[in-house]
C-alpha cells in the first residue's frame, strides 16, 4: 500500500527541492505542503483541497496524481451515501411558461367576463338612451344619463379604470461575473439552481476569461492570486491562511463564513 506523504517527500528530496521551491511553483502554502507529506489532514481546509492540493504537489515532481488522489480517497475519506447509490440522471424540469392574456386563473377569467358584461349593458343603455332622448318623453334624458353615470361607474370598479396600477414584486437583477488569475488558485464556482460553473479546478495564467451570468454567485479560492470582476468592476482578494468564499448579487460582493465555503465534491 502506498505511504502518500513518504512518496511526496522522498520524490521532493530525490530531486533535491526544496518546499519553498514548490510552494513559489504550486502557489500553495508551505505548511499544506508539509501536512500533504505528514499526512495530517486535519490541517488542511477539507478533503476537496486535500485532493486539488494532493494532484498539483504531485504533478509538480513528475509523479501521478491521480494515482496518489485514489489513494486518498480510499485509505482516508469516508464512502458518502450517494457512493453507494447508482447514479441516475434526473429529467430536466421544464420551465414553466407564464400564461398570456387576463385568464390567469378561474377567479380572474370570471371577473373579466363579467367586466364584458358590463360594458355590453353600458352599451345597450347608451342606445336606449339616444332612442328614449329622441321622443323627447318628460324626464327622459336625464333618467337614462343617471343610468348611463351608475352603469360607467361600476363599469370602472370592475374594469380597474381610474384605479392605481398593481405593482408587482421586483424580480432579482441578475449579475455578471469573471475571474482573472495572476498564478494557480482552487476555484469552485455555484451559479443558480447549485448549477457548478467551475467544479472545483485549479486555474492558473494563461486562462481563457469567461463572463457568467446569474441572480447570485457563490464563490470558493484556494488563495488571492485572483481577481474578479463584478459587473465589470475589478475587486482584488485579500490575503489569507485559510479558503476564501464569497457571495455575489447585484448588490455586491459578501464574504462568507468558513463553515458556509461552497464545495464541489
Amino acid at each position: 500500500m502506498t505511504d502518500i506523504g513518504a512518496t511526496l517527500r522522498e520524490a521532493r528530496m530525490r530531486e533535491r527541492i526544496d518546499v519553498s521551491e514548490i510552494e513559489a511553483k504550486t502557489k500553495i502554502r508551505a505548511r499544506y505542503l508539509r501536512a500533504l507529506e505528514n499526512e495530517e489532514w486535519d490541517l488542511l481546509p477539507g478533503p476537496t483541497f486535500v485532493r486539488s492540493f494532493l494532484r498539483t504537489y504531485a504533478q509538480a515532481l513528475g509523479l501521478d496524481g491521480k494515482a496518489l488522489v485514489e489513494e486518498y480517497r480510499m485509505r482516508f475519506e469516508p464512502p458518502s451515501d450517494v457512493e453507494h447509490q447508482p447514479v441516475v440522471s434526473s429529467p430536466r424540469r421544464p420551465r414553466p411558461h407564464a400564461s398570456i392574456g387576463p385568464a390567469r386563473s378561474g377567479a380572474v377569467s370570471r371577473g373579466y367576463m363579467l367586466a364584458l358584461g358590463i360594458v355590453g349593458v353600458v352599451i345597450v343603455l347608451l342606445i336606449v338612451g339616444l332612442l328614449v332622448g329622441g321622443k323627447g318623453g318628460p324626464g327622459g334624458p336625464s333618467k337614462t344619463n343617471a343610468a348611463q353615470g351608475r352603469a360607467k361607474t361600476h363599469a370602472r370598479s370592475h374594469l380597474g379604470v381610474g384605479s392605481s396600477p398593481v405593482v408587482g414584486r421586483a424580480q432579482p437583477k441578475s449579475v455578471t461575473l469573471s475571474l482573472q488569475p495572476s498564478a494557480a488558485v482552487y476555484v469552485c464556482l455555484i451559479g443558480d439552481g447549485q448549477r457548478k460553473l467551475i467544479p472545483g479546478l485549479i486555474i492558473e495564467p494563461p486562462y481563457t476569461v469567461v463572463m457568467y451570468h446569474a441572480k447570485r454567485f457563490q464563490i470558493t479560492l484556494g488563495n488571492n492570486a485572483v481577481t474578479m470582476y463584478v459587473n465589470g468592476k475589478s475587486m482584488s482578494v485579500p490575503p489569507s491562511s485559510q479558503a476564501i468564499g464569497y457571495s455575489v448579487t447585484a448588490d455586491g460582493r459578501r464574504p462568507l463564513p468558513q463553515g458556509q465555503l461552497p464545495t464541489c465534491r
